[in-house]
């Protein structure tokens, strides 16, 4: 079902009154979002990193992209969003429309109710914009998420996600029942300034998406009736099986009546075949190291050019780049379009990988000409 029959946009230019459901727009199949990994390129720094990913989210506002989100990293050097919510202040402040979130927040990692305020003070920042996308892996190495949580229980951390998941909801909604520990602890900003003597308090509420890469986060977002967005851009044999079992899985909530379910796509258009490969292998090179133990700043093209891959290497280059969506404008334009049929995705989320920043802000504009998309 395409986004047209899914809502129609109000006067505002702001999404429908769910939040969640987009608008396709131009001849797409389906709304067009990004993932911004906010990466840092060899002889680059973080500082430019966080101006570029304020670059492409006006880029992603300017060409009518629905939503932009950031994803939790930690220990990587070449990845600067180890802070979701401190990068969507930042970027709340350079947008006027686009819906921001995480993409996701490694619940696991963090107290339900510190997250309650961080993503309530967001949505004050952006009113009716903001997106709180949850995950259950920790982002990072066993070692660095010890540190992160002060324990060594890190598989009990996952196997609690739901517990935690009912606890996060709680605290947005402030509907702790009476005799609860937590009853008469309040996330604020939230629900809570509203019952308070004078209080006028926005009426909305960050929309929870469940993120994942198997079925456990699938099977659980349809029991709930979550919206669920899939990491096809790394875990890609597992897509079809997962929305498969999301869609078997849903039960209609207040949330959504129907199922609604995105992907993310590691997606680069450039001017020709040639220049989008010479960018795509800085990531799959950078992907390499981190899967080896070596991560680093992405590297830049003609470093990845030169690089003498092992046959085990090669293989793993090969079938990293068989999943990632390059080339010409019209070339990607025809992989997403042939992805949206295989997988019946309700929403493509786009994640450019690339050494600079103006290769992957240049790869979007280009994916939104090649769909036609209005310029706003």
């Amino acid at each position: 079902m395409s986004g047209e029959d899914q809502q129609t946009p109000g006067t505002d230019g702001k999404t429908g009154d769910d939040g969640i459901r987009g608008t396709a727009l131009g001849t797409a199949p389906v709304p067009l979002s990004v993932l911004d990994l906010v990466t840092v390129g060899a002889g680059s720094t973080a500082t430019a990193a966080v101006r570029t990913a304020a670059d492409i989210a006006r880029t992603a506002e300017r060409r009518g992209y629905h939503r932009y989100w950031v994803a939790e990293h930690h220990s990587m050097p070449g990845v600067a969003s180890s802070s979701p919510a401190v990068l969507l202040a930042h970027l709340a402040a350079h947008t006027e429309r686009i819906r921001l979130g995480s993409g996701g927040v490694m619940l696991p990692n963090h107290a339900p109710l510190v997250i309650a305020e961080q993503f309530g003070t967001l949505e004050a920042m952006a009113p009716g914009r903001v997106d709180l996308g949850l995950g259950r892996a920790p982002g990072t190495d066993g070692a660095t998420a010890a540190a992160l949580r002060r324990t060594d229980r890190l598989n009990e951390g996952a196997d609690e996600f739901p517990q935690q998941l009912a606890e996060l909801t709680r605290f947005l909604d402030d509907d702790f029942p009476d005799g609860h520990p937590y009853a008469r602890i309040h996330a604020v900003p939230g629900p809570i300034q509203s019952t308070s003597p004078g209080g006028v308090q926005s009426p909305h509420r960050p929309p929870l998406w469940l993120l994942g890469s198997s079925g456990f986060s699938a099977r659980l977002a349809g029991t709930l009736g979550l919206p669920f967005a899939f990491a096809h851009h790394f875990s890609a044999a597992n897509t079809v099986p997962a929305l498969d079992l999301y869609r078997a899985s849903f039960r209609p909530s207040e949330v959504l009546a129907e199922p609604y379910a995105l992907i993310g796509v590691s997606a680069l258009a450039a001017e020709d075949e040639q220049q989008a490969l010479r960018q795509v292998r800085t990531g799959a090179l950078a992907m390499l190291r981190l899967r080896t133990g070596r991560p680093g700043l992405v590297p830049t093209p003609e470093e990845a050019a030169a690089h003498h891959f092992s046959a085990v290497e090669q293989d793993f280059v090969d079938g990293w780049l068989g999943n990632v969506v390059h080339g010409t404008p019209d070339a990607v334009r025809q992989g997403l379009d042939d992805l949206v049929k295989r997988t019946g995705a309700d929403e493509l989320m786009l994640t450019a990988n690339a050494h600079t920043g103006e290769a992957r802000r240049r790869s979007y504009d280009l994916i939104a000409d090649a769909y036609g998309l209005p310029q706003h």
